[in-house]
């Protein structure tokens, strides 16, 4: 039987360890605090001490320097499927059997580096030969008088985790959009009464802030949803292209044509036909398809009887068209046309506090795509991404989890993983060489209140607690913070 010092040592390293392994979901609150705060002033005894780490929700163990089992918790032996009576005084490794036990042992590495590991993706194979996606962390077991006396590890299923992020990212999310912002969210609930309409949608963002998402989901959530959605880049075709692409052609309608081709109109017959960077369209081009608009029908190129178009129609541009129009740049009559619905799409350097949302979801993506196990980013990567302008918006954003992707062998991403453009806009280089949980935590706190301007109520939402608790935590890590009403 431990003893109870041992068993605060495990306590502390679990509830530090919980915190860093799904920091990106949950932010501890005033339970965890409440918890170390009563430890710290009670001489708890064994079978109090047992109880509390048995509350917790990831499975906790601990080894002897032979890294045989001295201990293991209730929720270790609900991942693992061995009780604690099965599992005491036998291998670690026989009873994880994880992909790394033989050539890359945590445990081993920590006793041999005294140093811990945090939040390595690992693979084992319960009691039932189910295998378990799990994220580990270890560290040593020190003795009153300073020897090592073994190691302890905690770890978390990873299938609970990717359920709790699919459950949080449900509450922001539409179709493919993600987000929290609250201009977004009002967004989120105009789109299915704006879908079910046939009437003309103009969205308007910045490049890469996702507008053919939006356009998208409009068509998902329409009843046209069962036909196509065919999107073409205005922008991107001299007009003579561009008409032979929106219209199509009959044979002979020029030298190379040989035979009939249809043209976007008519590959999206009932459907959605999606018109990008419609502002860069010429006047000619205009023109015409504004004639489309009125009256519900267009000429193919080289035909002499026109067809009858039933389209639903989403532009999109990423300059102001009310500004273009008023300097004549495009025709006001097209331009109310188009405009029967509009939203504008902010860009992320206004809602950067969707960007750890955003960076999860990307995460998620290339760990399918590429097949890797990324478990997630480390807060001095996080911060170094917060502290960008992102100029190409959420393309940017996924092209930079992309990166380090590629520089990642896996685990997770850190700022080494980052573009180099990044660095040099790192406001808190302390952050880097955090050398304490404690001094973590207060950088990460001083993070969130700088990028909401100070507001504790603000924070305190992003971070997910109570409010009294953001001002708990900034008495006891005496942080200096501009005073605030809010």
């Amino acid at each position: 039987m431990l003893n109870s010092g041992i068993f605060y040592i495990i306590i502390n390293l679990a509830v530090k360890f919980s915190y860093m392994l799904v920091r990106e979901l949950i932010v501890p609150g005033p339970e965890s605090e409440n918890l170390m705060n009563n430890m710290n002033q009670k001489n708890l005894s064994c079978e109090e001490l047992l109880i509390i780490i048995d509350s917790i929700s990831d499975g906790v163990f601990a080894v002897d320097t032979e890294l045989k089992i001295t201990f293991l918790n209730k929720a270790a032996e609900r991942i693992t499927g061995y009780t604690a009576e099965e599992a005491m005084g036998r291998p670690c490794k026989e009873i994880f059997r994880s992909n790394i036990c033989e050539s890359h042992c945590a445990l081993k590495e920590t006793m041999a580096t005294k140093k811990p590991v945090v939040n390595r993706p690992v693979c084992m194979t319960n009691k039932a030969g189910r295998r378990v996606p799990i994220s580990i962390s270890s560290a040593l077991l020190i003795d009153l008088e300073g020897r090592i006396i073994g190691g302890v590890e905690t770890f978390r299923d990873l299938d609970l985790v990717e359920k709790l992020r699919k459950d949080f990212a449900a509450r922001y999310q539409m179709e493919d959009i993600i987000s929290r912002d609250k201009k977004m969210l009002e967004m989120f609930k105009i789109l299915p009464t704006i879908a079910e309409s046939d009437s003309t949608v103009l969205i308007e963002g910045e490049t890469g802030t996702g507008k053919e998402l939006v356009a998208r989901a409009l068509h998902s959530l329409s009843s046209r949803k069962k036909e196509a959605f065919v999107d073409i880049n205005c922008g991107a075709l001299p007009d003579t292209l561009l008409e032979s692409e929106l219209f199509g052609y009959v044979a002979g309608a020029f030298t190379d044509a040989k035979k009939s081709k249809k043209g976007r109109f008519a590959l999206a017959e009932k459907g959605t036909l999606f018109l990008d960077e419609i502002a860069d369209i010429s006047a000619a081009m205009q023109v015409k398809l504004l004639r489309v608009l009125q009256e519900k029908s267009y000429m193919p190129l080289g035909a002499t009887k026109a067809k009858q178009t039933d389209v639903r129609i989403i532009a999109a541009s990423n300059r102001e068209l009310e500004s273009l129009v008023a300097n004549d740049e495009f025709r006001r009559d097209l331009y109310y046309r188009i405009n029967v619905v509009k939203l504008v799409i902010p860009p992320l350097r206004e809602r950067k506090g969707d960007i750890p949302l955003l960076a999860d979801h990307f995460i998620g993506c290339f760990n399918r795509l590429r097949k890797k196990d990324i478990a997630g980013i480390t807060p001095p990567a996080l911060n170094l991404i917060m502290k960008h302008d992102f100029p190409g918006n959420v393309r940017e954003l996924e092209n930079i989890i992309e990166h380090a992707f590629v520089i990642s062998p896996g685990g997770v991403i850190r700022p080494e993983h980052l573009p180099e453009y990044l660095h040099g806009r790192q406001a808190i280089p302390a952050i880097e060489i955090a050398a304490s949980m404690e001094e973590m935590e207060s950088l990460f706190i001083l993070s969130a209140l700088k990028r909401n301007n100070w507001s504790r109520k603000d924070t305190a939402r992003e971070l997910g607690i109570h409010t009294s608790t953001l001002y708990r935590k900034i008495r006891k890590l005496k942080l200096k913070v501009p005073s605030s009403e809010s």
